[in-house]
């Protein structure tokens, strides 16, 4: 064993002495890869690399730190920070009383980031049901190339709950404003109304929308990716509220004209109707009512005919009721007096080849008669006996011809030739309320002549201050205003046009007026336009009322038999409300109301 030992160490001492003197043998020096030099410039080179490297890293340091410090701070916060408006609350409309015709209430509105949406199946489902969208409908709102969508803009406490409780990932609530009409149709037209972003489109919301928005105020925020708000920075700028604007309207008698109208045009079976209500004190409106309305909080499917202001933006030609006018122009020029006896021809009157004629021929009328039968032949004549200047300047003095002095949108014209081109024939006609046109607050506002002595006031949609003086354009004496005054309560009483304007306890006077319709360049056969314009109480005028049917074609469309009866309804309801005492005894008036029937006036 020890020999096999031996001889194995023997063995193994050769090979490892042969190893160590192979590994000696080697010599480096004379190896080809490590025997090579390094070229100076390579190491140069890299450590050139290095250096500008870090120069880079310093220039672009220097550049975002330095030079380029406001851009990138905005980058930063765009990304975490965000300004949050702060919505102004829109003033509220009221009635001369108080009472909210318009206000903004805080409500829901629901929005989505659409990639944060994290909802399965069975809950897109349910938030399209509660939507009532289609399912297609909700994927193409919530596609997630979309960064922000409004799912429901402005919605109800019900439907904002119902979404809430699916608690969808994504999906938010905010509060929004919402305008509110408590009056509905009835004050519509007065009202108007605003669209999603709050900003008038129509009536008062139209005309005072700078007083109304007010100015919407801000804060800083930090939001997180879900949009969170998790802090405030910066100052808050508070939003300032709008005005509230306080009406001459009355919303009771609006409401009552609005309902006596719409009334008259379904028992008539009517195109459409119109009331204007003002104080003849102040010239306050204190009513503007148009049927067919709309609800201003409901606006699907609205039509044309809905929207019109039509006392204000449709225009006709007036009729009779310019008769008083004229008559009171020969008064005040001294041509008449009240009793003086007018040739009127058995009821026709031949200028030029035209021959204006009554629907009840006379012999001869008295100028009060002219106003009380409502003579086309008389008044006719009475123009013609004037110069075509003086007719244009009264007819420009009581506000036809121009644009109502008024703030509120919508009122128009009318048309007023200039009096140089006028022939005889139309200088005639004109008379009684042809080859003219007005709407019929412009003929509201006219008669405003005959309820303050003589004197045409300007009008306003907004309330004036108790014991406000108004001072308006004087077109006629007391005196003459006072005979006017006797006329047109003859004409509204037993013999006249129309005793149904007459009122129970109160003195009123006004005219009828009814006239053909115009299609393209003539007159429509059948079709009519019934009105009235009057004011009450005679002996101490408090308001003016007039009242318009558009197409009555149920049988009766003269203007004492249509229009009349709403006057007198109105006068009465709006008389009490303001606590304007009667000057009649009821009883005789009565008597006197059984007894008549109307005369059918010319037109």
């Amino acid at each position: 064993m020890k020999g096999l030992l031996k001889a194995l160490s023997g063995k193994g001492g050769r090979q490892a002495g042969a190893r160590v003197s192979n590994t000696r043998s080697v010599s480096y020096s004379t190896s080809p890869l490590l025997a090579s030099k390094t070229p100076s410039w390579r190491s140069r080179f890299l450590v050139a690399l290095v250096g500008l490297a870090f120069a880079g890293l310093l220039g672009r340091a220097l550049y975002v730190q330095v030079i380029g410090t406001d851009f990138y701070q905005k980058q930063g916060e765009a990304r975490y920070a965000h300004t949050v408006e702060l919505p102004a609350s829109r003033g509220r409309i009221n009635d001369r009383a108080g009472q909210v015709l318009a206000a903004s209430v805080a409500v829901p509105s629901i929005w989505a980031i659409p990639k944060e949406v994290d909802a399965d199946a069975d809950k897109r489902r349910a938030l399209a049901k509660i939507l009532g969208l289609s399912g297609a409908e909700l994927e193409k709102k919530l596609d997630p190339a979309t960064r922000f969508v409004w799912l429901r803009r402005q919605a109800d406490d019900q439907t904002a709950a119902q979404i809430k409780a699916l608690n969808l990932k994504g999906v938010f609530q905010d509060r929004e404003y919402k305008r509110k009409y408590p009056e509905g149709e009835a004050a519509a037209h007065v009202v108007g109304f605003t669209n999603i972003e709050e900003r008038g489109q129509e009536g008062i919301e139209l005309a005072f929308q700078k007083d109304l928005q007010g100015r919407d105020g801000s804060r800083a925020v930090v939001r997180d990716r879900l949009g969170r708000v998790v802090e405030d920075i910066g100052e808050r700028v508070p939003a300032v509220n709008g005005r509230d604007i306080d009406l001459s309207v009355d919303s009771k008698v609006q409401f009552f004209a609005y309902q006596r109208v719409r009334d008259a045009v379904a028992e008539h079976k009517a195109k459409a109707g119109s009331v204007v209500v003002l104080d003849a004190q102040t010239g306050e409106v204190l009513a503007l009512a148009n049927y067919p309305s709309y609800d201003p909080g409901d606006r699907q499917n609205l039509s044309g005919a809905q929207l019109r202001n039509r006392a204000l933006t449709d225009i006709f030609e007036p009729g009779s009721t310019m008769k008083p006018m004229i008559v009171g122009l020969a008064l005040e020029t001294g041509r008449v007096t009240p009793d003086t006896i007018v040739n009127t021809g058995r009821g026709s009157v031949s200028i030029a080849g035209w021959s204006p004629t009554d629907h009840t021929p006379k012999d001869a009328l008295s100028v009060t008669q002219i106003i009380q039968k409502s003579s086309n032949v008389g008044a006719a004549k009475l123009a013609l006996g004037m110069q075509p200047r003086e007719m244009h300047e009264l007819f420009t003095s009581i506000g036809l011809g121009q644009r109502p002095q008024i703030n509120f949108p919508g009122a128009i014209t009318g048309k007023l030739r200039p009096y140089k081109s006028w022939r005889p024939i139309e200088q005639a006609t004109m008379a009684y309320g042809y080859g003219l046109s007005a709407s019929l607050f412009q003929l509201a506002h006219a008669y405003t002549v005959f309820a303050r002595d003589g004197e045409v006031i300007p009008l306003t949609m907004t309330k004036q201050a108790p014991g406000t003086l108004v001072h308006g354009i004087k077109v006629f004496s007391p005196k003459t205003a006072a005979q006017l005054r006797e006329m047109l309560q003859m004409a509204a009483g037993p013999g006249g046009t129309a005793p149904q304007a007459m009122v129970s306890g109160y003195s009123v006077g006004g005219k009828s007026g009814t006239a053909h319709k115009q299609e393209g360049k003539g007159y429509a056969g059948h079709k009519y336009r019934s009105w009235f314009v009057g004011i009450a109480p005679i002996s101490k005028p408090r308001i003016v009322v007039a009242v318009m049917v558009d197409e009555p074609s149920n049988g009766q469309y003269f203007g004492g038999a249509v229009a009349a009866p709403v006057f007198s309804q109105v006068v009465a309801q709006t008389l009490r409300l303001m606590g304007v005492p009667p000057d009649l005894d009821v009883k005789p008036q009565i008597l006197a109301v059984q007894k008549t029937q109307a005369v059918e006036e010319s037109f």
